[in-house]
């Protein structure tokens, strides 16, 4: 039974990534607090190792928004504005009525608008500015779904380390 709530909680963990939620950090959280509680067989290098995994993740979401920007023709300050967007978009979305997706949407949105917005202000025209946002946006998209692959290798090597 333990095991089926620990792969419960872990999945609500997964579904909270691409809502621009720490997802990454809950599942070491829980993988943690499993380990701690239980005195199951999760040791201490599975823990670092998803420590390390959750690094990774959060590294990929911020670089990879910023690098698909700038392969869309976009400065390093349309990537930052992307990341910075990204990032301020999340937080701004939370109070959207409709549970969670507001952050999701604020992110992406976030990512555009701050491409957009620093590639005007660098002198960029609209054109090639609206192109590099929307590098930013699909660099966004991307980290997500990369992000949500990496959280499911976490939660994986947790139950599987809780089983074995």
């Amino acid at each position: 039974m333990g095991v089926l709530l620990l792969a419960f909680l872990l999945f609500c963990c997964i579904l909270l990534i691409p809502l621009g939620l720490p997802g990454t950090w809950l599942i070491l959280g829980v993988a943690v607090g499993y380990a701690a509680l239980t005195h199951e067989s999760i040791g201490w290098v599975s823990i670092v190792l998803i420590g390390v995994l959750a690094i990774i993740g959060e590294a990929l979401e911020f670089m990879l928004t910023g690098r698909v920007a700038r392969r869309f023709g976009g400065s390093k300050r349309g990537s930052w504005g992307a990341i910075v967007g990204g990032t301020v978009g999340a937080i701004v979305g939370i109070p959207i009525p409709i549970p969670f997706v507001g952050s999701m949407i604020g992110a992406f949105v976030g990512a555009f608008a701050g491409a957009l917005l620093f590639e005007l202000a660098g002198g960029t025209r609209a054109g090639p500015a609206a192109k590099v946002a929307t590098g930013a946006l699909l660099g966004r998209v991307a980290a997500a779904a990369m992000k949500v692959g990496i959280g499911f290798v976490m939660a994986a090597w947790v139950v599987g380390a809780a089983v074995v």
